[in-house]
């Protein structure tokens, strides 16, 4: 048993998809989670500046007695298959979105025709892609960046209804259609906030994979088989930090996640 916490960190409030999850799946567990909204998007940037960008996130979580830490961020986790973020780090239990994600939507085709709508620079590194061809040889991938969806999330234009939205997930999601995936990945933990307008264009029979809510569940499995469960029987605690407006962050969070939930919320500095 390890009663330490868990830690996650995204580029801003996508994240929170994940500690919902999180918070149902482990109730008892303390989360720390960590939305870097002054540097939001990550998805635009270079690899280098990803990179430096992670490893910092990476130190800020390590100030806060985490015993796991889950990168919330499909833009760090693609970026990370093939750059070392956590050379430094004393955590052995880690992951991103990408692998188990992956896993969820090969289990989940039936035409063996899969999507993947991320970040620009997500979709570029051909990451999912590559972990899904490893499972499944034969399976097609469509890949999409969906650059907008980002800063629609971070500004409350979530809704199914908004015309902004729907405008640009309809062109997004042209080529999912035309090439009739059946399975479509959240390759950004932002997306699942879409999912209601991503649903409603590409109809019921297209599975949904939320990359945060399969990253929770595979928080479960890892702590689980390596016994560093919490042993505590009350709720957990959940920290929330930001890293520029609080107040928006706040807003945020009170749209994205349970209008009740008992959070510590704080802004943060790391090196900007």
């Amino acid at each position: 048993m390890n009663d330490s916490a868990i830690g996650v960190f995204d580029s801003g409030v996508g994240g929170l998809t994940c500690v919902d999850e999180l918070k149902k799946l482990l109730p008892n567990e303390n989360i720390v989670y960590l939305g870097d909204t002054a540097r939001i998007p990550y998805g635009t940037k270079s690899r280098e500046t990803i990179y430096s960008y992670a490893k910092q996130d990476i130190a800020f979580l390590e100030q806060h007695d985490v015993k796991m830490i889950l990168v919330a961020c499909g833009t760090v986790s693609s970026v990370m298959m093939s750059m070392p973020v956590f050379e430094d780090s004393a955590i052995e239990l880690k992951s991103g979105v990408v692998v188990p994600a992956a896993h969820a939507a090969c289990a989940a085709t039936r035409n063996k025709r899969i999507g993947v709508i991320g970040t620009s620079a997500t979709i570029k590194s051909g990451s999912y892609g590559k972990v899904i061809h490893e499972i499944m040889p034969d399976v097609k991938v469509v890949g999409m960046a969906c650059p907008m969806f980002v800063p629609l999330v971070e500004n409350g234009y979530t809704d199914k209804d908004c015309a902004g939205a729907r405008f640009f997930a309809q062109e997004y999601l042209e080529v999912m259609k035309r090439e009739q995936v059946d399975t479509l990945i959240l390759g950004c933990t932002h997306y699942p906030h879409l999912s209601g307008l991503i649903s409603d264009i590409m109809g019921d029979d297209v599975k949904l994979v939320s990359s945060g809510a399969e990253l929770a569940k595979h928080a479960l499995n890892t702590l689980s088989y390596h016994d560093a469960l919490s042993s505590r029987t009350q709720e957990g605690s959940l920290e929330l930090y930001c890293t520029d407006s609080e107040e928006l962050f706040r807003e945020n969070v009170e749209k994205l996640m349970d209008t009740n939930i008992n959070a510590k919320i704080s802004r943060c500095s790391l090196k900007l």
